[in-house]
């Protein structure tokens, strides 16, 4: 793996980097924001049937078998994560400001990616069929407890999770999910044998929900409420927040006595928040403005979080490899 290859891992990175800034300076408006924002929910609805179609219900069951490690780390995602961001948000308010508390802990209640903590997992020889069965449950249990931790933690910021964005979740991120697992039967061989697809889709789902966001939020002159001192404190807040979350991964997986590979599932599929979640049910759950703001955070966390993974697992994996 080149150096270029570990800063920009798969350089979705730079195309994640590049979509921020052509939507800061040439944010879609007028109809061409409402076209974009259709094509938008479309993908993502697409995306969620591919991903209930990939997943094996035998994958599924096969979590029984490390239920204690599958039961840590999905407590690290859902339960650790919104605590810390619970406890940090009088510190943080005054650097940030208000606008941005609700997408900070919007991110503490994301679940872990799909792919790339799988992929950091094998980088570093780890488990990897236990990270694939926690990525799995994660991103299910994600579509139904995040909006619930959201509504929670949001409930006293004057921010409603009303029940027509637990319908929206339900229309296009449950429904096409459990329409792909009903179908898997029929149509899984076939979606296995592209994974190529998924992955191209799992992208464009997240730029178009980034750009159409961060267009919405512009022709608000939502963005105008942030300036440049927030967004350089969100960004140092992002990184303390992932330099915390690998410190009590690392510590965690040593004081609980588990071994190298399970150590790798926690590590990396429990500090990893999913952009692939996150981006469309920002859109799904806050108006097309607000979910400019709302995915700020997330994005502070998840370039760094890639960045500094791929360095990492290179590196353990490097180490534990019989020819290191």
């Amino acid at each position: 793996m080149t150096l270029l290859n570990r800063l920009v891992p798969d350089r979705f990175v730079g195309l994640m980097l590049l979509t921020i800034i052509v939507a800061a300076m040439l944010p879609a408006r007028g109809m061409a924001l409402v076209v974009l924002s259709g094509l938008s929910t479309i993908t993502i609805a697409m995306l969620f049937f591919l991903h209930g179609a990939r997943i094996s219900r035998a994958a599924l069951a096969g979590a029984a078998r490390r239920l204690r490690l599958q039961l840590v780390v999905l407590s690290f995602t859902f339960l650790a994560f919104p605590l810390t961001g619970v406890a940090l948000r009088p510190l943080i308010e005054p650097w940030i400001g208000e606008a941005l508390v609700p997408g900070f802990l919007f991110l503490c209640a994301l679940p872990t990616t799909i792919a790339s903590s799988v992929a950091m997992v094998s980088l570093a020889r780890g488990n990897v069929a236990a990270s694939v069965i926690n990525a799995a449950i994660s991103t299910m249990l994600g579509v139904i407890v995040t909006p619930l931790i959201i509504a929670l933690l949001l409930a006293s910021s004057g921010v409603e999770i009303g029940m027509a964005a637990i319908g929206r979740i339900a229309l296009i991120l449950v429904l096409p999910f459990a329409i792909g697992q009903f179908l898997r039967p029929k149509i899984g061989s076939h979606v296995d044998a592209h994974p190529v697809v998924t992955k191209m889709l799992d992208r464009l789902t997240i730029l178009l929900a980034v750009y159409s966001a961060l267009s919405a939020a512009a022709a608000s002159n939502l963005l105008s409420a942030v300036g440049w001192s927030e967004i350089i404190a969100l960004v140092v807040l992002a990184l303390a927040l992932l330099a915390l979350a690998l410190a009590t991964a690392i510590g965690l997986g040593r004081a609980l006595g588990y071994g190298h590979g399970d150590r790798m599932v926690l590590l990396f599929n429990g500090i990893h928040k999913s952009a692939i979640s996150g981006t469309p049910m920002a859109r799904i759950l806050f108006p097309g403005a607000q979910a400019g703001l709302i995915i700020l955070p997330l994005l502070a966390y998840y370039i760094p979080m890639l960045t500094i993974s791929a360095i990492l697992a290179a590196r353990i994996g490097a180490r534990e490899s019989p020819d290191g």
